[in-house]
């Protein structure tokens, strides 16, 4: 069992990628076998493909907030004339996809919460045939994801209504990011700068949802969560590194999120949810 990134780096180097290392620290702590640890995995893997998938296609949420701006951004891209790029915004759009699902109440699997399940599997999604990861492989992508997840949740935290969005869609990005560096052939220390590097950019972000509901602006920040990962792992790969090591900068997060006044905390009673448009929005669905 590891419970800093530094721990992490080192009982690596007895396993042949993080991903075994994360499933030996599942079997150490379930009474589960390799077999079904990585059967549920799967099951993961399935459901991110299966909500990106419909969310491209079109859908509207419960209360009409948010909804098609995935199509939007697959029209977007198909017409070949942007001015980011391919993989981030395929990433951006998948992203958007899996957190329109979620605002109309269908089926997503929360990584590492349902507020923040589009960054993980928008950005897998976005990169499996570009780098030809097998199914096994995108499976060993979730695994990674996983550990370097488990050592923020153990020391920051991962809920906006614990320490904001930071957390969150933070925590989220920065495991993308991880699982990016290594299924693209980098080494665990990069993979540690890209969780850095994502963490501390995203630092103090707060959590604001309008109407106290998981739409406004989740679903984009969902989106901005995609591409800050994808651009983390690629400073990390062309060797760039974190001044600050990733434990110290976790633990800054976490101080930042104690920080952080409970009306930017997921209340629904600052930032974007004070505004006056989310103030009528949500008389409008609630009534008073």
């Amino acid at each position: 069992m590891f419970y800093t990134i530094k721990e992490l780096i080192a009982q690596s180097r007895d396993y042949p990628s993080v991903a075994e290392l994360m499933i030996a620290v599942e079997l150490e702590n379930t009474t589960r076998t390799r077999e079904q640890v990585r059967a549920l995995m799967a099951r993961n893997l399935e459901v991110m493909a299966a909500s990106v998938a419909e969310g491209v296609a079109g859908v509207k949420s419960m209360t009409g907030l948010t909804g098609g701006e995935a199509k939007k951004l697959d029209d977007y891209l198909a017409a070949g004339d942007w001015l980011s790029g391919e993989p981030i915004l395929a990433a951006v759009r998948n992203a958007v996809a899996v957190n329109e699902v979620n605002a109309k109440m269908g089926l997503i699997c929360a990584t590492p919460t349902a507020g923040s399940a589009g960054v993980l599997a928008g950005v897998l999604t976005a990169v499996r045939d570009r780098l030809k990861l097998s199914h096994d492989q995108q499976i060993d992508f979730l695994f990674t994801a996983g550990a370097f997840g488990l050592v923020i949740a153990n020391n920051s935290g991962i809920a906006g209504a614990e320490g904001g969005c930071q957390e969150e869609v933070g925590s989220a990005s920065a495991m993308a990011a991880a699982s990016l560096v290594l299924a693209k052939g980098g080494t665990v220390e990069q993979a540690s700068a890209a969780v850095a590097i994502t963490l501390q950019n995203m630092m103090g972000l707060v959590c604001d949802p309008v109407a106290g509901l998981v739409e406004v602006p989740c679903v984009k920040r969902n989106a901005l969560g995609a591409s800050q990962a994808m651009i983390a792992a690629d400073m990390a790969l062309a060797g760039m590194i974190s001044v600050i090591p990733t434990d110290e900068v976790i633990e800054a997060v976490r101080k930042v999120g104690v920080s952080l006044p409970s009306s930017l905390r997921e209340t629904g009673e600052g930032g974007l949810a004070a505004t006056p448009t989310a103030v009528r929005l949500k008389q409008e669905i609630f009534g008073d």
